[in-house]
């Protein structure tokens, strides 16, 4: 399955056709880190992970990771961890995975920039949660509702096109 992003705020699942949030300027195919551009492509989608205490259950065939409260996700280019999901610490600049809105209580991370990795082309490029549709820093931003309708679609062969 192919999960298309169809004029900038619209996602295609299936038979489904969902609202979605992409970044504040726009899509790239050049993307660099903090240009708040969604990257242009085709890519494989990661583990769902999400808050235990606000998602009670959810049925995916993805592998599921609790999001524990010093996860953080490297956007440090000069750090080993760029572009990597590890724990808090004071030696890079990172972005909290535990937040107190609601965005991160579930987000599959795109893989962009994710086995060859290139430092300052861009991390943490999620499909997360929205409640307003606002544009986001690159990521791609549905409802809880919709998110669930993806989760019950997809698995860890399904990609997603961003043109």
């Amino acid at each position: 399955m192919i999960i298309k992003l169809k004029n900038k705020d619209k996602l295609i699942v299936d038979d489904f056709i969902l609202k979605c949030a992409i970044g504040k300027k726009g899509l790239t195919k050049h993307k660099k880190e903090g240009d708040l551009k969604t990257p242009k492509g085709i890519f494989y989608l990661d583990s769902l992970y999400y808050r235990k205490n606000r998602i009670k259950s959810t049925e995916t065939k993805l592998k599921k990771i609790q999001i524990k409260k010093n996860f953080v996700w490297c956007n440090d280019i000069n750090s080993k961890y760029y572009n990597k999901r590890t724990t808090i610490s004071k030696k890079f600049k990172f972005e909290k995975l535990f937040r107190k809105d609601c965005k991160y209580d579930m987000l599959i991370p795109i893989k962009y920039n994710w086995n060859k990795i290139i430092k300052g082309r861009g991390s943490a490029i999620f499909l997360h949660l929205t409640r307003n549709y606002k544009s986001t820093a690159g990521c791609i931003a549905v409802s809880k509702k919709d998110f669930l309708i993806i989760l019950s679609l997809i698995n860890k062969k399904t990609k997603i096109k961003i043109n």
